[in-house]
């Protein structure tokens, strides 16, 4: 399995060997890790040198800080990271509610969207109550390499995307979230991932999530399609591998 989406440079993440080694045993081949703000780049180099080949770097900008100067900095970033992705970028309306202040998060939004079609890098999006609005924006600037992480907005919205070949990547909390598993019982198959979102939307409420939990999200998308948990890992994974050219 791949976990195209965990935040390993989080401080929760005390046991980092020991969660790399979990998740290897688990059955976790790849982990993408994602950064949202500028001061954690050196932290994610270091713990990419724990474990070269194995973990790999997206780079984003969390879309509830809508500083100018940390904008900068993370376009600056883009230039020294070795990353295998922009992201997670995008809108957040469930903390911002301010007309002007949504208006600056788009904009933020659009100008990650040109970067990572100048750079040909695939784009993680972060669509939090505002998936909707988010897939418009995407359309409108004509991007076509696009993952949406953790969608928590409609279904149908989701389905028009993978039509234009959007991907959506599943979270544990598939396991009892009942808008993700709608998501997964109407996505095609080849139009998914599988993420952790480590440490938070884990499977067991009140716990942290990790890597090694990856699997219950892969057997639970498995139940929903009535499709073995193999077919599951195959076809995510490439998905995973040539989407991000691993």
């Amino acid at each position: 399995m791949i976990d195209v989406h965990a935040h390993l440079t989080d401080p929760s993440f005390k046991d980092l060997p020991e969660v790399l080694r979990r998740a290897r045993a688990a059955g976790v081949k790849k982990i993408i890790m994602s950064i949202t703000d500028p001061a954690e780049f050196v932290r994610a180099r270091e713990v990419l040198s724990m474990d070269p080949g194995y973990l790999y770097l997206t780079a984003g900008f969390d879309p509830t800080v809508l500083l100018e100067e940390k904008y900068n900095q993370f376009k600056e970033l883009l230039r020294l990271g070795d990353i295998v992705g922009i992201g997670e970028v995008g809108l957040d309306h469930f903390y911002v509610r301010d007309h002007s202040q949504r208006v600056l998060q788009e904009a933020f939004f659009r100008s990650s969207i040109r970067l990572a079609i100048e750079r040909d890098l695939p784009l993680v999006v972060h669509s939090r109550s505002a998936g909707h609005d988010a897939l418009e924006v995407l359309y409108s600037e004509g991007a076509e390499r696009v993952l949406m992480h953790a969608f928590d907005g409609k279904s149908g919205d989701a389905l028009s995307a993978t039509k234009r070949g959007f991907f959506f990547s599943i979270p544990t909390s598939v396991v009892h979230s009942e808008q993700k598993q709608k998501l997964a019982r109407l996505l095609p198959l080849g139009s998914l991932m599988l993420e952790t979102d480590s440490p938070v939307l884990t499977p067991v409420r009140g716990e942290r999530n990790e890597p090694a939990n990856l699997i219950l999200g892969a057997r639970k998308i498995a139940e929903i399609k009535h499709v073995k948990v193999e077919e599951v890992v195959r076809v995510t994974v490439a998905n995973a591998e040539r989407f991000f050219r691993l």
